[in-house]
């Protein structure tokens, strides 16, 4: 899991887009990247722009390969989710699963059987 001390930025949006593609593909070129874009694609251009904002914000590195650069993920997504789910918990419902659960619960987000199914497990780990 990804430490809740990590101090790396959040993620917009799009670069969460960005990472979304490395984590389900793996290393690839900024072009390769724009192939995996949902239409409209964005200019090449903004996706090597937001490629590198992901690297200062130390999410992803690269290798030279030719006159390119190959990048890759420093971060698993799931190590991401953990922190993610951390900050919204943190920042959202103070540090309350009960509050975060039943917002789901209220907002309908959850199905009955969802609900059986988290009590299922939360009966597994006692």
């Amino acid at each position: 899991m990804r430490p809740t001390n990590d101090k790396r930025p959040q993620l917009t949006a799009k670069e969460e887009e960005i990472m979304k593609i490395f984590w389900d593909h793996g290393n690839l070129l900024v072009k390769e990247v724009l192939e995996y874009c949902p239409e409209p694609k964005p200019h090449i251009n903004t996706v090597s722009t937001v490629i590198r904002v992901l690297e200062k914000k130390g999410y992803v590195g690269h290798e030279k390969e030719g006159g390119s650069f190959r990048y890759h993920t420093l971060l698993e997504k799931d190590l991401y989710r953990k922190s993610t789910l951390l900050n919204m918990l943190k920042n959202y419902f103070n540090n309350s699963l009960k509050s975060m659960v039943s917002a789901l619960v209220e907002e309908k987000e959850l199905t009955e059987e969802e609900i059986k199914e988290c009590i299922d497990i939360i009966e597994k780990k006692k």
